[in-house]
């Protein structure tokens, strides 16, 4: 028996909806990261990660918004899980990319089992809140 879906979002939709997303979660991300903001220690600790995933996702959405929601969060997770066991490589060069801040911010400076945790859970909620704006892929499923 065939139940009747929701339609399908355009991807202009997801287009728009993952940018302002991103917009704030970068916004909140830096401000995790500001020493002048007296952040409960937990979040201070763990947001930053965990908002880096997010952005990471929904950049991904931003890039291709008629992918299945599923490959998105996968590629999003891999991609955050290279960045971090890329920290343990340590060439030179490499170092020195990651000692200016937007090397820092996008390669951080590193390895952290617990930043695997994070960007988990940083595209676990990508996943949720793709759900929350109905954000599937813009195509139906074969």
């Amino acid at each position: 028996m065939n139940v009747p879906s929701a339609p399908l979002p355009s991807p202009r939709r997801v287009r728009l909806i993952s940018l302002v997303l991103a917009v704030l979660v970068l916004a909140l991300g830096l401000a995790s990261r500001s020493k002048s903001v007296a952040w409960p220690p937990f979040f201070a600790e763990y947001a930053g990660d965990t908002l880096w995933a997010l952005l990471v996702f929904l950049l991904l959405r931003f890039v291709a918004p008629t992918r299945p929601v599923l490959h998105v969060a996968a590629a999003a997770l891999a991609f955050s899980f290279a960045v971090e066991f890329s920290q343990l490589y340590q060439a030179p060069w490499l170092n020195a990319v990651r000692r200016t801040l937007p090397g820092r911010l996008v390669l951080g400076a590193g390895f952290l089992w617990s930043d695997l945790v994070c960007y988990t859970a940083g595209v676990l909620a990508g996943l949720g809140l793709s759900a929350a704006f109905r954000l599937r892929a813009a195509t139906p499923a074969s």
